[in-house]
């Protein structure tokens, strides 16, 4: 296919990179002055996407997102499909589906997992809304850049399994964290309660897979100074779109509404920007009861 690929960070470089890689003729725009290897260059995003079978686009939120789509869509043939592959929040993902519809234009919402590490492999995973055929489209470039890619419905709804899934993924993080620094005042031994835990009802994924105690299971941004893997900004980022979604739903999230609350007080007034999102251990650690 020929492909437009919209924003060339650290996530969309690395998947960029693949599909030219997988013999696609790539051709990319970034704000930032980056090379990638087989992309080739251009001046503006509507250049990127003109004659595009397929426009990819990976931004940091849903405003540039609307923006960027307010580009590339006139610049778009009718038929072609625009790939959203930023987390964005809900109402902008359902937004560009619509302008993208008055076009003539299929349009898929598909926000990954799986961080840099998967997007160089082509290891991540899709959470994809929208129509049928507009996934049809997408898929072939999904198997490329990723080892799964699941169709969750309309548009929005990609968007919905992301948020939804990572509110999960920040509140059980802090439960994680709050209980091994319960441990350690109450003496028990992190390895003990580690082999206790991974094996029985406390078992979740921030205990057995991405343990924030370091020297503790298997090997952790934990184990290197808790340098992100996923950064704790980005859990604060997820956690404000489930809640503004929460919001829009008439959803009641208390535990996501303390989660976010507690993620903006570790990044925003402690010393949690820059650091991955399980270094709320060592802030649990330093804290006493209130």
């Amino acid at each position: 296919m020929k492909i437009g690929f919209i924003g060339l960070g650290n996530m969309g470089g690395p998947m960029a990179a693949n599909l030219a890689k997988a013999g696609h003729e790539v051709t990319g725009f970034d704000m930032a002055d980056v090379a990638i290897d087989g992309v080739s260059m251009a001046d503006s995003a509507a250049a990127a996407a003109a004659g595009a079978d397929v426009v990819i686009t990976m931004l940091p939120n849903g405003q540039i997102l609307r923006a960027v789509a307010a580009d590339v869509i006139p610049a778009m043939a009718a038929g072609a499909a625009l790939v959203d592959c930023s987390t964005v929040d809900v109402d902008s993902a359902r937004a560009v589906d619509a302008d993208a519809a008055a076009a003539g234009l299929l349009f898929v919402d598909a926000p990954v997992s799986g961080g840099i590490g998967g997007a160089a492999g082509g290891t991540l995973t899709f959470m994809a809304g929208g129509s049928a055929d507009a996934f049809a489209k997408a898929e072939p470039l999904f198997d490329i850049m990723g080892q799964k890619a699941v169709h969750c419905g309309d548009a929005g709804a990609g968007q919905a399994a992301k948020i939804c899934n990572n509110m999960i993924l920040g509140v059980t993080m802090i439960a994680t964290c709050e209980a091994f620094a319960l441990a350690d005042k109450l003496g028990l031994d992190r390895q003990k309660m580690f082999d206790v835990v991974s094996t029985s009802s406390g078992y979740s994924w921030t205990m057995n897979a991405y343990c924030p105690a370091p020297g503790v299971g298997p090997q952790s941004p934990a184990d290197n100074d808790y340098t992100p893997g996923f950064a704790a900004d980005l859990m604060l980022k997820d956690l404000r779109l489930s809640q503004q979604a929460a919001e829009s739903a008439d959803a009641d999230t208390p535990m996501g509404q303390l989660a976010q609350a507690l993620y903006a007080q570790f990044v925003e007034g402690e010393d949690g920007a820059g650091k991955d999102f399980s270094a709320m251990l060592p802030r649990f650690e330093k804290r006493g009861r209130e």
